[in-house]
């Protein structure tokens, strides 16, 4: 499981004209599930996310969580995170885990993270979606799961 995490000061996700999640201060989480992940990483992941200290404290340090900073997460589903580009120059997507596969992880993401206090919303699944956000630093960072 893969996680690109951005800190935003805004972000929305749609899905043709139709707003599927936004929020505020928080992460955008762009989330991959390759094949072999299970509910344990997911959840893992989502505490990782959820106690990321990548949030300023009163001296400017990268000191708060998205916890502590009281941030929302808008998370979306993103197998293209899982492309092998190792050979050619066309990924391969085969290390992805299948969408009847990858959903139920996702949405245990989605879960462990609600249940820590962040609230969270997201785009639809298997949908082709356009994201829009805010980044704010920027502050990029990419966690996995092992």
């Amino acid at each position: 499981m893969k996680a690109v995490v951005q800190r935003v000061s805004r972000a929305r996700v749609r899905v043709g004209e139709e707003v599927a999640g936004e929020i505020g201060s928080g992460l955008c989480v762009l989330l991959g599930v390759a094949r072999g992940d299970d509910a344990a990483a997911a959840s893992r992941l989502a505490g990782r996310v959820a106690r990321l200290r990548i949030f300023e404290d009163e001296q400017g340090r990268f000191d708060r969580s998205l916890l502590e900073a009281g941030g929302e997460a808008l998370v979306v589903s993103q197998f293209t995170l899982i492309a092998d580009t190792a050979k050619g120059n066309r990924p391969s997507f085969s290390d992805a885990a299948p969408p009847e596969e990858a959903e139920p992880l996702y949405e245990a993401f989605c879960d462990a993270l609600h249940e820590l206090g962040v609230p969270v919303e997201t785009g639809i699944f298997d949908a082709l979606m356009a994201v829009e956000l805010e980044n704010d630093g920027p502050v990029t960072i990419v966690l996995e799961t092992t």
